[in-house]
């Protein structure tokens, strides 16, 4: 996203799936592949609620703090302010990453003042690849990408991003596709999911 809002607000209802997506670049990233549904990696048992501090993604160079954010006054997930845009927002009215239930971080795709920002890379993720949040109780929750999907804004699919499966997943959301001068807004959602990694809690 660069300065508007990343997605609407969780309406928890159907289990969360995956297509596929590729892409490197922000504004690209990623293309909705209807062929597949990735099925969520093993999960362990969820952690207790901890408010997250940081998040790491190595494949996309991602070293970033996080702030805690609710909604904005059209009742959409709030995100970071523009001059903040390589620090990630924790949805706190939902899990915290690593709680049983659907974890939600969202952050810029570019700013006007930056350029690139924290996740202008969200779309270049892979099935496999390993996510960290670091948590205010010291401990890491660690996660495994399951798929990558770009979704309309018009037509986001909130039951199946936000939906509760009843373990510990993470949804990271950006902006992507092409960009509306007029509206000043991109057009499309770039949607992570994953899994809390079996074994892997720190």
């Amino acid at each position: 996203m660069a300065e508007d809002a990343a997605a609407p607000a969780p309406t928890p209802s159907a289990s969360p799936a995956a297509g596929q997506a590729r892409g490197a670049r922000g504004r690209d990233a990623g293309r909705q592949s209807g062929a597949a549904q990735p099925s969520p990696s093993p999960t362990a048992a969820g952690m207790p609620r901890s408010q997250p501090t940081r998040i790491k993604i190595p494949r996309i160079g991602v070293d970033a703090p996080t702030a805690p954010l609710g909604l904005d006054r059209n009742q959409q997930i709030a995100v970071p302010p523009p001059q903040q845009s390589n620090t990630a927002g924790w949805y706190k009215l939902g899990p915290s990453p690593g709680e049983a239930g659907t974890a939600v971080v969202v952050g810029h795709v570019d700013s006007r003042a930056t350029g690139r920002a924290v996740f202008f890379r969200l779309g270049a993720l892979k099935r496999g690849d390993s996510i960290e949040v670091l948590r205010k109780d010291g401990r890491t929750a660690r996660f495994t990408v399951d798929g990558v999907a770009r979704y309309p804004k018009n037509k986001f699919p909130s039951a199946l991003v936000y939906g509760h499966t009843g373990k510990a997943q993470l949804r990271l959301i950006t902006c992507g596709g092409g960009y509306d001068k007029a509206a000043r807004s991109y057009k499309d959602n770039v949607v992570v999911f994953a899994s809390l990694a079996a074994g892997r809690v720190a």
